[in-house]
C-alpha cells in the first residue's frame, strides 16, 4: 500500500513518522505533497520517504491519501486535485470541520474517511475518533483504522456529526489540560514555588492521576471522595470550585468548541 500525506504540517509530519516507526509501511512506500519549496527541503533531510511539490508527479501513485491541511486551503486543494483523482482511491482527512460531503464533492470521489486526532498523537498517545463513506470497504477501513492506532486509541463513530462533538472533547482537550495546568503552576508559583518546582508538582500530578484513573474502576467522583476528608484540605477546594460554577463553565467551553465545530462544518 502506497501512502501520499497531503502538508508536512505537525500531523502530517506526526502519521507519517508514526507509520514508519510501526512498521506498517515502509519508506519506499511513504509520500509527502508539500507545496512549500523551504518545508520540502527540510522533509527531504528527515529522509522519511519521497517528498514531492506537484500533485501530478504522485497523487496517481497513492493508494491512501491522506489530506493534513488547513481547512481554509480544501477549496484551492480539491480544484488541484480532483483532475488526478481515480475512483479506487481511499481519502482520509483530518481536515477539522469539513464534511465528508464537501470532501466528495470536491474531489469527486467516494471512498472518504473523516477523522479528528488530538496533539497528544504527537508522541503516540493520541486520541483520535474517524467515520467513513459508505463506500469505503471494511477492509479498507481496517487498513486505515490499524494506520490510526500507531498514534494512540481509536473509536470508529456511526454518525458523522460525533466527528465535532469529538473535535470540541479531545480534540480540543488537550487545551482546557493546559489551561487547568497553567493556573495550577500559577498558583504554586504564587505560595512561594519557582518554575521549574512548580512546573515538576503540577505535571507529576496530572500524570499521576491519569495513571490512577486508568488502573481503577472508581470513577472522577469516587476518586474525588477518596481525595477528600471532612473539613480538610481538598474539600475547602472542591466548595470553591462548587461555589464558582467551575464545572458548569468547563461544560460551557466545551459546548461552544462544538458550536463552532458546527460552524465551521457549514461555511
Amino acid at each position: 500500500m502506497k501512502i501520499l500525506v497531503i502538508g508536512g504540517g505537525n500531523m502530517g509530519l506526526t502519521y507519517a513518522q508514526s507509520f514508519l516507526r510501526s512498521h506498517i509501511t515502509q519508506k519506499e512506500d511513504m509520500m509527502i505533497l508539500e507545496k512549500s519549496p523551504e518545508k520540502a527541503v527540510q522533509l527531504a533531510q528527515l529522509n522519511i520517504g519521497s517528498v514531492f511539490s506537484e500533485p501530478k508527479d504522485c497523487l496517481g501513485l497513492a493508494d491512501l491519501i491522506i489530506l493534513a491541511v488547513k481547512p481554509q486551503d480544501a477549496p484551492t486543494l480539491f480544484g488541484v486535485l480532483r483532475p488526478l483523482v481515480e475512483k479506487q482511491q481511499v481519502y482520509l482527512s483530518i481536515m477539522a470541520g469539513v464534511k465528508i460531503s464537501t470532501i466528495a464533492q470536491g474531489l469527486n470521489a467516494s471512498k472518504i474517511i473523516r477523522a479528528m486526532p488530538n496533539l497528544p498523537a504527537q508522541i503516540g498517545m493520541g486520541m483520535t475518533a474517524y467515520t467513513a463513506s459508505d463506500e469505503v470497504t471494511r477492509i479498507e477501513l481496517v487498513m486505515v483504522q490499524n494506520l490510526l492506532n500507531t498514534t494512540g486509541k481509536t473509536i470508529y463513530v456511526e454518525q458523522e456529526s460525533a466527528i465535532d462533538a469529538t473535535t470540541a472533547i479531545s480534540g480540543s482537550g488537550p487545551a482546557y489540560v493546559f489551561y487547568f495546568m497553567d493556573a495550577m503552576m500559577k498558583a504554586a508559583r504564587g505560595m512561594g514555588f519557582n518554575d521549574s518546582e512548580a512546573e515538576l508538582l503540577v505535571s507529576q500530578t496530572f500524570r499521576g492521576t491519569v495513571d490512577l484513573y486508568n488502573k481503577s474502576n472508581f470513577s472522577c467522583s469516587e476518586w474525588i471522595a477518596k481525595v477528600s476528608s471532612r473539613g480538610g484540605t481538598t474539600e475547602a477546594a472542591m466548595q470553591t470550585y462548587q461555589d464558582r460554577l467551575v464545572q458548569e463553565d468547563i461544560v460551557a467551553g466545551a459546548q461552544a468548541a462544538l458550536a463552532r465545530a458546527i460552524e465551521l462544518g457549514e461555511s
